[in-house]
């Protein structure tokens, strides 16, 4: 006799989720995939017959039926502070002695866990269910994804907990899932994905959850921030969850009394980082206690409980099988080494850059050479040195060629340059790289659009400058090999949203020479609108330019020269004509916070990407500038610093910091600490 549709839901829906928690917590799966597609067919069936039975946390309403417009922005329950972070010893210990001087007397508790290499979210539970999802954003403000975490079968929509809770996670993809997704990509034409964070950070931002649920998110939980009563200390806390059935950091978790402790939890983690399912980038010391925590409190940056002790990058060794060179959006042509593959933080590498002509004579590499690579940032291949030793006979030394390998054209060598440049606009090499550019996300942010498509789009003759995508039909786009009409209508929406980025996004796209990301904010605040900028005469708008805080002389003159450059104009007139950056970019608010009134240049390779750093920079109240310039208060130096910075801070009196020095300017400076 079959059992009563709502008896038979009821279980269908408790034994789909606990296969879910093995198979995606665990990583223990009991039933073979065949199986669970049988249970979630029936669950369905039952639904369908029964639809007052489908409710809001059943395993079926995880995806959403149609796509979003937008993302909406969210204020964050509590601010997503960030960490301060550490690279040696001597600093950590620091921090443990500051942790002990606040607690005199008291026997203080590290935990020790992995730092994930993700993307950072708040998920909010009330009354047991899941309502609330959100990204980073700058701390404060982040962007609503429910719809998208609500794919994650890692993340339970129902828990056994009333109360309110308020959690941070780290979504992550494991490397063997986004090997699986790159050979899905590659076989529909799409670009691979650099690393599992840009994946897990990019799938959390699509507007179609019926996508995000196809790219294997998971999700770990490494923090309590409401909801203390669940338990008296952090470990406690996750292991509290844990038992919930929400996937947690507590497996990889170390409690530790002493700071040898500490730091031998932190070698133990580092010796097994490699053979881990996910990226981590680093440790987070925490004290464990929760009244520890409350009575050590919080500067205006960080807490003071707290603290990342960062890994540095990883390295490999391999063979250069050939140098080749690349040509990129002004021109400039970059030698690359293609390697024999190797696995290098996450991924498997087989391009390196080796930045100019003078950097690969420096290293002296050639073809045939075992060399050792690096991530620049954790993203960037390079190669960083050469096995001298093991060379075998006498290979050619590299030489730049004279003429642009994608059009033959001859370079250019401008004086005191290091760049060697392709001096044709037309050139499809820089016209594909100009394209690729004002999609990035810093830019105009247009998903889709990856290498392979991007030059069909050129080679076609369909797209000779930005303007040109806003022209794309489906229609039109179902022409190209493996097509369809689905992915199509994806790339035209994806275009279509970029109308309303705002104008400092179009102008970083467009790719003005020396004007970046803050210079082109700072110039928009300047303008006003792409109206103003086109309608104004071009001495108006580089009088404008010069007047701005670090506009220096060259950074005008290459406005200056761009907006009297008739092709460029052009392609500026036919963005607006398409209804581009409609929106006035508004007068900026005076700077207020612990940075106001002093500037700051960034340069180097630091622990967390540079426009993470600009922003922190900006939200205290600094000015950001592209390059060292007259009036520049502080250069901030990572690793891999180019002496010309350098020397032009000496010159202009600039003062040089770290990483470090930064991050104690920002939480602990005050208008009486100037004086």
């Amino acid at each position: 006799m079959s059992k009563p549709p709502r008896v038979r839901h009821a279980e269908l829906v408790q034994e789909i989720r606990a296969h879910d928690h093995r198979y995606y917590v665990l990583d223990d799966p009991l039933i073979d995939d065949r199986s669970y597609d049988a249970l979630y067919a029936e669950l369905r069936a039952i639904e369908a017959a029964h639809p007052e039975l489908r409710t809001s946390d059943s395993p079926t309403q995880r995806v959403g039926g149609r796509p979003r417009e937008n993302l909406r922005t969210v204020e964050h329950v509590v601010p997503m502070l960030s960490l301060d972070n550490t690279y040696n010893s001597a600093e950590l210990a620091e921090f443990a002695r500051r942790v002990r001087e606040r607690l005199p007397g008291d026997a203080v508790c590290f935990a020790v866990e992995p730092k994930l290499d993700g993307a950072s979210v708040e998920l909010v539970y009330r009354e047991g269910r899941l309502v609330g999802g959100s990204t980073r954003g700058d701390g404060v403000h982040g962007e609503e994804i429910l719809e998208n975490l609500r794919t994650i079968r890692s993340l339970p929509l129902q828990l056994e907990y009333g109360g309110p809770l308020t959690l941070r996670a780290e979504v992550v993809i494991l490397r063997r899932d986004l090997t699986a997704i790159n050979e899905e990509r590659a076989a529909a034409g799409e670009p691979p994905f650099a690393n599992p964070r840009n994946a897990a950070s990019g799938s959390l931002r699509l507007l179609d959850p019926r996508l995000v649920a196809k790219r294997r998110l998971r999700a770990m939980v490494w923090a309590v921030v409401e909801g203390e009563d669940l338990a008296p200390s952090h470990s406690a806390a996750l292991g509290r969850l844990q038992s919930l059935g929400l996937p947690t950091t507590h497996p990889e978790l170390t409690t530790c009394s002493s700071l040898a402790e500490v730091e031998a939890a932190i070698a133990a983690l580092a010796a097994r980082r490699a053979a881990l399912p996910f990226d981590i980038d680093g440790c987070v010391v925490k004290v464990d206690g929760f009244a520890d925590q409350r009575a050590l409190g919080f500067t205006a940056k960080f807490p003071r409980w707290a603290i990342a002790y960062k890994y540095g990058a990883e390295r490999a060794t391999t063979r250069v099988q050939d140098i080749v060179v690349q040509v990129g959006r002004t021109g400039t042509l970059t030698p690359v080494a293609e390697l024999d593959p190797v696995a290098l933080a996450g991924t498997t590498v087989a391009r390196a850059s080796l930045h100019n002509a003078d950097f690969v004579q420096q290293l002296d590499v050639r073809v045939g050479d075992r060399v050792e690579i690096e991530k620049a940032g954790e993203i960037i291949p390079q190669v960083v040195a050469v096995d001298l030793a093991s060379r075998s006979g006498a290979p050619p030394r590299f030489e730049m060629p004279n003429a642009c390998p994608a059009c033959g054209t001859a370079v250019e060598r401008r004086g005191g340059q290091v760049a060697v440049r392709c001096p044709n606009p037309d050139c499809r090499a820089v016209v594909k790289a100009s394209i690729l550019h004002f999609t990035r996300r810093f830019a105009m942010d247009i998903d889709h659009l990856g290498e392979v498509l991007v030059a069909e789009l050129v080679d076609r003759g369909w797209v000779r400058d930005a303007a040109d995508l806003y022209d794309l039909t489906v229609d039109r786009l179902m022409e190209l090999p493996r097509m369809g009409e689905r992915s199509a209508a994806n790339v035209v929406a994806a275009i279509a949203g970029s109308r309303d980025r705002p104008l400092d996004r179009l102008l970083t796209g467009i790719g003005i020479e020396l004007i970046g990301p803050v210079a082109a904010r700072q110039l928009a605040e300047a303008v006003g609108s792409l109206d103003a900028l086109l309608d104004l005469e071009p001495a108006e708008v580089t009088a404008r330019a010069a007047a701005i805080p670090g506009f220096g002389p060259k950074m005008v003159e290459s406005l200056g020269a761009f907006l009297e450059d008739p092709r460029e104009r052009t392609v500026l007139e036919k963005l607006r004509a398409q209804g581009v950056s409609r929106a006035s970019a508004g007068a900026p608010a005076p700077p207020t916070g612990p940075l106001a009134g002093w500037s700051f240049c960034v340069t180097g390779v630091l622990s967390r990407r540079r426009e993470e750093v600009h922003a922190d920079i900006v939200a205290a109240g600094g000015l950001v500038h592209d390059a060292v310039k007259k009036g520049t208060s502080y250069l901030v130096v990572g690793a891999d610093v180019g002496q010309r910075k350098l020397d032009a801070a000496r010159k202009r009196g600039t003062q040089i910091i770290d990483e470090a020095g930064l991050t104690r300017l920002l939480t602990a400076v005050s208008p009486r600490d100037r004086a």
